[in-house]
């Protein structure tokens, strides 16, 4: 029984699989350098040799700080051929969270790109306990240059000696506690991800992918898919609307991924319509819906190219909204998360777990082979997620009558602003240290540009006056500028609850009904 368990592929095989089939083409591209199919297995083939030279026990964690680049990404899948599981540091993350993330996972090695992270680098190698081994790409005055050591191996055949059963990825997830949780994958969850993208998403026969989102999340996701049909993924280091326009006509890319936040500041470029964008396919969009009116010029101004992903990290993906349901006569779908995937099962569940009826309000909960398999360290968050064997999302949503998902709510106070999940009790937790603030309320108001604009309600204490400047320094400082509001009330005092708890629904809906009170 056992052994029919273990019939998924371990991610590194498969990847060196797919890498086999095509040898003399393009894997990857960037300004001022590309790599072809053969180079890239060769060069996992060499970075596996230095660490296995390493000794590492099965299941050690490999933390990376990088930016979208081709040998961070083959170092990724050297490490799990190494039976060594991945945990990706978010490049826009501060300091602090940073070193949380490697403690939380006990990692005891890093891998940092040196050419865009040396000095943050230096930080966390000297900082976060638990370090045994520091490795740069790019030179600098800490660790030891994998790129240098490398090469210094010689010549090397990259070898799998993963098993399913071993953790692959541990990915971090924002936490309502302000402390992300580590979603723990091992190969068995990993491994159907990818043709679960290629069956649902409407990627290209032979993709031209670029990549602008970090691929330390889900523009990362794309990558094997890409491969696996042969295609070459364009990596930009990041969104730089002019740059972006250029690779799309230059390139002919036909599938990429955006955040909408990107898609409206391309669609607000002078360059913009003045550029061929007559090779783009898919564009996919996700993090957060995108604004009908906006979606509407991008599809007149740049083609039935669109389509929405849905998932999380705990599941990706769940649901695709595709190009032909991004139809101008029928808007209502614009505000769907899609139709859930083949690969997913995916209900509207009740508090007590039963499903409720078609358009009634409900949390999607999913089963799926490529659901994660725990929170790691987190026994009873996990037991409470993964109750009855469903992933309980924490979004609730409706389902119409042919299956379609519209998100109503988030279980709990998230807010979504450029394709970041922030929750607000981390902005309230830092801006409550300050000493002229008496009380803090953090919600997201609807924005046109962020999608969800984050928004402090401060009570300041009596005889002090705050400045809004220096509450939103200090939160950047703190947790990094996506967290940072981007506007702050002041008030006398903040709406309760009949149970003493500020009342965010009333807070809300002060600035849903009217925008033009805002302060900031």
């Amino acid at each position: 029984m056992h052994s029919a368990l273990n019939t998924f592929p371990t991610v590194g095989s498969q990847v060196l699989r797919t890498l086999a089939r095509y040898p003399d083409r393009i894997a990857f591209a960037w300004p001022g350098g590309t790599m072809s199919y053969r180079a890239t297995t060769d060069m996992i083939a060499r970075f596996q040799n230095v660490f296995m030279a390493l000794n590492a026990r099965p299941g050690t964690r490999v933390a990376l700080l990088t930016a979208n680049r081709a040998d961070s990404w083959c170092a990724s899948v050297a490490a799990q051929l190494c039976r060594c599981a991945i945990s990706s540091l978010h490049p826009m993350g501060s300091l602090p969270d940073q070193i949380d993330q490697i403690e939380d996972a006990g990692a005891e090695i890093l891998i940092v790109d040196a050419d865009t992270f040396l000095a943050r680098g230096g930080e966390l190698a000297t900082k976060a306990q638990g370090l045994r081994h520091v490795f740069t790409l790019g030179r600098a005055d800490y660790g030891v240059d994998l790129l240098a050591a490398a090469e210094a191996c010689g010549s090397a055949t990259a070898k799998d000696f993963a098993q399913v059963d071993d953790d692959a990825v541990l990915n971090y997830t924002g936490g309502t506690t302000g402390k992300s949780k580590g979603a723990l994958r091992q190969h068995r969850q990993v491994a159907g991800f990818a043709n679960a993208v290629l069956s649902d998403f409407e990627i290209p026969d032979r993709p031209s992918y670029l990549v602008v989102a970090p691929i330390s999340h889900v523009a990362g996701t794309k990558v094997l898919p890409t491969l696996m049909r042969g295609g070459t993924v364009h990596m930009l280091k990041g969104f730089d609307p002019e740059a972006v326009l250029k690779t799309i006509a230059r390139e002919k890319i036909n599938f990429t991924l955006f955040v909408p936040t990107m898609i409206y500041v391309l669609l607000d470029h002078p360059a913009m319509d003045k550029t061929d964008l007559s090779s783009l396919d898919l564009l996919l969009y996700g993090a957060s819906p995108m604004s009908p009116s906006r979606l509407v010029e991008g599809i007149a101004r740049i083609g039935p190219v669109f389509s929405q992903l849905y998932g999380q990290t705990e599941c990706y993906p769940i649901s695709v909204l595709r190009k032909s349901d991004h139809d101008p006569k029928q808007p209502e779908l614009f505000l769907s998360c899609g139709f859930p995937i083949a690969a997913c099962e995916t209900k509207i569940l009740d508090e007590n777990d039963q499903e409720v009826a078609t358009n009634e309000a409900g949390e999607i909960c999913v089963r799926a082979p490529h659901v994660m398999a725990e929170y790691w360290k987190r026994p009873e968050q996990t037991a409470e997620t993964l109750k009855s064997g469903w992933l309980h999302t924490g979004d609730i949503a409706r389902k119409d009558e042919r299956g379609y998902m519209f998100i109503l709510d988030r279980k709990k106070d998230m807010i979504v602003s450029g394709g970041f999940n922030i929750f607000p009790r981390e902005i309230e937790d830092v801006l409550s240290t300050h000493a002229d603030v008496a009380m803090v309320a953090v919600v997201g108001v609807p924005d046109d540009k962020w999608g969800e604009a984050v928004t402090a309600i401060v009570v300041a204490r009596p005889g002090t006056q705050p400045s809004a400047e220096a509450l939103i320094d200090l939160v950047k400082r703190q947790k990094g500028s996506a967290h940072a509001p981007k506007h702050i009330k002041f008030v006398t005092e903040l709406p309760m609850t009949g149970v003493g708890k500020v009342d965010k629904k009333v807070l809300k809906a002060g600035f849903w009904v009217g925008r033009d009170r805002m302060v900031g």
